[in-house]
């Protein structure tokens, strides 16, 4: 059985390290890295510490107005497709990548596993939720992380080939967690110590592109009094710098570092007192370590994590982000919300399934 992986954003290749090696001896896979983060430190850098395959097509379509990128995807992986002749394709996620992949193999009649199926923010503003949404109906597979997954799908009327597996991210949390702390000096390199500050990231279109909303955040970083470690993604440095807004990254204690790569992330994570985010995964994984999650949205795909009362939607009122800062400590047991650490095996074992939709058509 032949397995077409598309890949092409931070994430993708985190949630896809725990299922390619789970892949390997199994069945034949072949890997397609769109190119949609394309420098080292958002690209390269994950291949190399988490042992990922090498790419087998690289397409090198890099960055690029949302319907421009995904067309140039479109077109690139159709190709792709036509030649390797998989028997399914795996896409993950909500990323542009992700919708171009599970289109080219649709059109193609090839079956489509998406794993992460079933988010939803509710928001039709943010492109990750149009994504997300398209690619759960032309997916054969649909890979649930939790329950409310899963009713989400059923509320849309998607109940075939709906499986709730858990969470691929909790499998590469759970791996790599322990090879953070013992290996990571992300602490040593920026003068931090343990539970002494708070791990950020801003990088939501929503907030990057809205110069009111970017200041806010930042404004809410500087003015904190506490240390706030910023690793700042391309497109928010990009943005700090068009809206005038560098002076803030100069005051208070913002410590801002280039993107880290998974480990010194993780260990950063396990190291600080509480994150602030506009990131989907981060939100997650604060919160399988532990962290406070405060999320600088308005809304989340994770809800389960806000009711569970350890993650706080603040938006980007600075007001809000400061009292967080303050006084935002949960309490009480974390609950499993996203599976036990073993969501990939149970995704490659399903595999074959989608293969026989394929024969069968």
């Amino acid at each position: 059985m032949k397995v077409l992986l598309v890949v092409g954003a931070r994430p993708q290749f985190i949630k896809m390290a725990p299922l390619g090696r789970r892949l390997e001896g199994r069945h034949e896979a072949v890997l397609v890295h769109t190119g949609q983060h394309y420098d080292h430190g958002m690209s390269d850098v994950f291949f190399e510490e988490l042992k990922i395959m090498p790419p087998h097509h690289h397409l090198g379509v890099g960055s690029g107005r949302h319907g421009a990128q995904t067309g140039r995807m479109l077109a690139a992986l159709e190709e792709v497709i036509l030649d390797e002749s998989p028997d399914c394709v795996v896409v993950y996620g909500d990323t542009n990548s992700t919708l171009a992949g599970a289109l080219a193999a649709a059109k193609l009649e090839v079956p489509v596993g998406h794993v992460e199926a079933g988010l939803r923010s509710f928001d039709r503003t943010m492109p990750e939720e149009l994504n997300r949404v398209v690619t759960d109906h032309l997916s054969t597979g649909l890979f649930c992380p939790s329950d409310t997954a899963v009713q989400n799908l059923r509320k849309e009327g998607v109940v075939d080939g709906v499986h709730m597996v858990g969470d691929v991210m909790v499998d590469a949390f759970q791996e790599h967690l322990p090879v953070a702390r013992k290996v990571s000096d992300v602490l040593a390199r920026n003068d931090l110590e343990p539970g002494g500050y708070w791990l950020a990231t801003v990088h939501r279109a929503g907030n990057t592109d809205d110069p009111v909303r970017l200041r806010a955040i930042l404004e809410a970083f500087a003015g904190s009094g506490e240390t706030v470690l910023l690793p700042l993604h391309p497109r928010t440095v990009a943005r700090v710098d068009q809206h005038g807004l560098r002076p803030l990254l100069d005051s208070g204690d913002v410590r801002v570092v280039p993107p880290l790569p998974y480990l010194d992330m993780l260990a950063a994570l396990s190291g600080c007192k509480g994150v602030l985010t506009d990131s989907g995964g981060l939100q997650k994984e604060a919160y399988l370590a532990g962290k406070p999650g405060v999320t600088l949205r308005d809304n989340t795909e994770w809800v389960e994590t806000v009711e569970a009362g350890w993650n706080l939607l603040v938006g980007a009122d600075e007001e809000r982000i400061l009292e967080a800062m303050r006084s935002f400590r949960p309490s009480g047991d974390r609950a499993t919300l996203y599976g036990d650490g073993k969501a990939s095996e149970r995704i490659v074992a399903l595999l074959p399934e989608l293969s026989q939709t394929h024969q069968v058509a």
